[in-house]
Order: structure tokens, then C-alpha cells, then sequence
């Protein structure tokens, strides 16, 4: 392993990072959709470069990047998934940087994908870099499945492993698309929400009507959506669904008692990761249960009536919401969208016409962490920052887990990011000495596994 790769190359490790992180693959926007080849074209050639075998997976949507190292007879196989396209940067006038000009500030590298999940994935590639020995040959037999579609919940990967089941088949599988709990606490997660995305559109009227003529009596698209919404979550955060809640898998006295011990500043959460006055849900649940394990409803968008410049005073006919579902063990993606359509026509008023309109979804993942593999991770982060990882849930979904995790092998979810790194939102961050740990983390990590040969290895 070559233990001096960040030391020594630093300046090109970054110079190559902002590379990839400068072309703007926002896989849910069509305008970028050869911006998404694009990168997917750098990842093919850097890969390449390495020694691995390199190809697009080419099918409906944007393509994947499938990757093989070297073959090592003997040694065990391990599968690395990440993405490369990345969340829309609205609102753009609140980016101190312009979201595809990667900056340095003060030992950040600020730019859109920079935790997620761009600048983790390349970590994980300098890791496999600095891995091999000084003929190209990695430890083990590694395998690389980075696709273009999880900010937009496309369909092509799923579709892909269930056609091909064969590409989940290894030893392990590292997902590095999460953060450490804390600044110094690095983590893996024992489960993932699942997610339910929808749109729902009410209409009121078949046309928009002028406001004064018909104000007072005609009934309003946009306020009747806004009242429905309003019945869906109360101001307390209780969701209008109780099936949902009577089905909840709720955490273990154990897991209750493991997340009591981590290190939580209410008001550093409040301020520096919220930054928000105050916390709102369920007071009497714990911020963890909050986040993790329980449903929660979300509105994500409001489209309807004139939102250009100057007046036009019209009652809109129709206004349409963008709203989400996160799911808990127990809650399936199909016990959702059925408890949300049926929730919509019950609340919606008899006046309105109400489609709700379902984008995408994924089941929530639970991941048994005693697996061996998890004590080699354990022992690399311990080496390299000096403390093993902690087990904990995380609030967001990644919808190819359960695909993954279809073959039998460990799916071990950890990441480099930090809390504050503000994925989906202006200023996306990665420290950079989380970036150079990291490469050391999972260049450890690769060491390690790979000196586990057995006959039980799928290679």
C-alpha cells in the first residue's frame, strides 16, 4: 500500500477532484443530461487509468459506470456503489461560490456534490490508487458500480440488478454516501428511511378566474392545496395517517441506550446543522426518534397562479405540491403511497378535484452491522483517526441498498462527510482532511479485507 499517495500528491488529488466536481451532472434536470455523460465519461477514463477494466452500462436513463480491477486469485471481492450526479444548486443567489467553480475556503472545498456524493466516491477511488502495489494490483478483487440517477430516482440501476443479479455477488459492499456522526465520530448505519415522492395536484376550477370579480365566492386552487397540506401534518407534527405510526418498528431498549450515550448539543444542532430558531415535530420524542425512527411528512414545493414579476390578480385553477414520505423499518413504500392517496381524497374538500401522482420510492433498509467485515472497518478508521466507528440510523434513503443487499453479502454504510456539510443546499462543503483520512480509511480498509482469504470468497 502506498501510505504516502496524500502526502506526497496532494495538490494533484485536489487538482483532479475539482475537476470532476466542475462539470454539472444534475441527473433530474434534462438540460444536463450530457453534463451526467460527461461524468460519467471522467469516472470510465480516471478508472482506466488505474488498471480496471472500464465500461458504461447503457439503458433508460443515465448511464452507469461498471469498473473491475485486476483479477486477484484467492482474495476476496468487494463491491463499491457511490453516484455521480448530484442535486439541482436552487436557490443559486445563496452560494457564496458559484456551485461548479470549486473554492477553497479556510480547509473546505465548497461545491455542489462535494460530500454528495462526488467527492466521497473519489476517495474511494484514491484509496483503491494508493491500495495497489507498485505494479497496479490491489489487494483484493474490487469492482466499482457508480451510477447517475439516485438524486432523481431513476429506475435504470434497479432494473439493472434485478436483471443481472450476478454484479451484487461479492464479500462486501461498500456504500461511502453518509457522514460521520459527529466532527471525530465516524459511523456506520444500521438503517436507512425509505422515502414515498409524490406530487399532489387539486383543482378547483377549469379555468383561473379574476380575482375581483369572483373573489369571495369562487374557491382558490392554491389555498384549498394549502389547507390540505395543512391537514396532512398538524402544527404538533403529527401525520393525518395513523396506520403509518401503528406500524412503526420502533428502536430497541439497547439502541435507545447506545444513542444516549453519543456526544448531542441540542442548541450546536439547532444553530450549526438546522440553523433555525427552534426545532419543531414531536416534543416528546427524542431529536434521534425524530430523525430516525419515525415517519415524517414534508413539503417540498408549491407550484400555482402567477409567480412572475408585477400583479396579475387571478383565482388559480389549479396548484400542484411536491411532497415526501420518509419510512421507517415496517413501512414499505407501497403501505405509504396507499396511506397517502387515500389520506389526500379523505381531507381533500368536496369542491376539489384531487391526483396524487407518485414520482418514485424505496422500502427503508435495516443492515446487520456484526458482520466481520465491519470489524476491519472498525480497526482502518481506528488507525488512521484514532477511534472506531459508532452504530446509528440515518434519516435519508438510499433506494439501491435493498438491491444491493439482495445477493447476502454486508452492506457496510459509512462515509467521510460531516454533519454540517450541507447536502441538497447552497455552499455544499467537504473538509478536506476528512477527504485525505479518508483515502488513508479505506486504503486500510482494502489492506485488511483483502487479507482475509478463504474458501468462502466469491471471487
Amino acid at each position: 500500500m502506498d501510505d504516502q499517495l496524500v502526502s506526497r500528491d496532494k495538490p494533484r488529488l485536489l487538482r483532479e477532484l475539482v475537476e470532476f466536481l466542475a462539470i454539472p451532472s444534475i441527473s433530474t434536470l434534462p438540460a444536463h443530461a450530457s453534463d451526467c455523460r460527461r461524468a460519467a465519461d471522467w469516472l470510465v477514463g480516471h478508472l482506466a487509468r488505474l488498471g480496471c477494466s472500464a465500461t458504461l452500462l447503457e439503458g433508460d436513463g443515465h448511464p452507469i459506470v461498471w469498473a473491475e480491477g485486476p483479477v486477484v486469485a484467492g482474495a476476496p471481492t468487494l463491491l463499491i456503489y457511490g453516484h455521480y450526479d448530484v442535486q439541482p444548486t436552487d436557490p443559486i443567489d445563496e452560494w457564496l461560490s458559484p456551485p461548479f467553480q470549486p473554492t477553497v475556503r479556510d480547509g473546505r472545498l465548497f461545491a455542489r456534490g462535494a460530500a454528495d456524493d462526488k467527492g466521497q466516491v473519489y476517495a474511494l477511488i484514491k484509496a483503491y490508487e494508493a491500495a495497489c502495489d507498485g505494479t497496479g494490483i490491489p489487494p483484493l478483487n474490487v469492482r466499482f458500480l457508480i451510477e447517475g440517477e439516485e438524486e432523481c430516482g431513476g429506475h435504470f440501476i434497479a432494473t439493472l440488478l434485478q436483471e443481472q443479479p450476478e454484479r451484487t455477488h461479492a464479500d462486501a459492499i461498500l456504500v461511502c454516501d453518509m457522514s460521520y456522526y459527529a466532527k471525530g465520530w465516524p459511523a456506520v448505519y444500521r438503517a436507512l428511511r425509505g422515502i414515498c415522492y409524490a406530487e399532489i395536484e387539486l383543482r378547483t376550477t377549469r379555468r383561473d378566474l379574476h380575482s375581483g370579480t369572483y373573489g369571495g365566492v369562487a374557491p382558490n386552487a392554491v389555498e384549498t392545496l394549502c389547507r390540505l397540506l395543512t391537514d396532512l401534518k398538524g402544527r404538533d407534527g403529527l401525520i393525518a395517517m395513523p396506520a403509518l405510526y401503528d406500524r412503526v418498528d420502533p428502536p430497541t431498549k439497547s439502541e435507545l441506550a447506545g444513542w444516549a450515550l453519543l456526544p448531542f448539543d441540542q442548541t450546536a444542532f439547532l444553530h450549526e446543522e438546522v440553523t433555525a430558531r427552534a426545532l419543531v415535530g414531536l416534543e416528546d420524542r427524542s431529536v434521534f426518534e425524530r430523525t430516525w425512527a419515525l415517519p415524517t411528512f414534508e413539503i417540498h414545493g408549491i407550484r400555482g397562479g402567477f409567480t412572475g414579476d408585477g400583479a396579475k390578480t387571478v383565482i388559480p385553477a389549479v396548484a400542484t405540491a411536491k411532497v415526501s414520505l420518509r419510512l421507517v423499518p415496517a413501512l414499505s413504500y407501497e403501505f405509504a403511497r396507499d396511506q397517502l392517496r387515500e389520506a389526500c381524497r379523505r381531507l381533500a374538500p368536496d369542491y376539489a378535484d384531487v391526483e396524487v401522482r407518485f414520482v418514485h420510492g424505496a422500502d427503508p433498509v435495516e443492515v446487520d452491522v456484526t458482520h466481520p467485515a465491519f470489524r476491519l472497518l472498525d480497526r482502518a478508521f481506528e488507525e488512521v483517526v484514532g477511534r472506531p466507528t459508532v452504530a446509528i440510523r440515518a434519516g435519508g434513503s438510499i433506494p439501491v441498498v435493498t438491491d444491493l443487499a439482495r445477493g447476502g453479502a454486508p452492506v457496510l454504510l459509512t462515509g467521510i462527510g460531516l454533519p454540517d456539510d450541507g447536502l441538497h443546499s447552497p455552499n455544499e462543503k467537504l473538509d478536506l482532511q476528512q477527504l485525505w483520512d479518508g483515502i488513508k480509511v479505506f486504503g486500510k480498509f482494502f489492506e485488511l479485507l483483502g487479507e482475509t482469504r478463504d474458501e468462502n470468497n466469491t471471487s
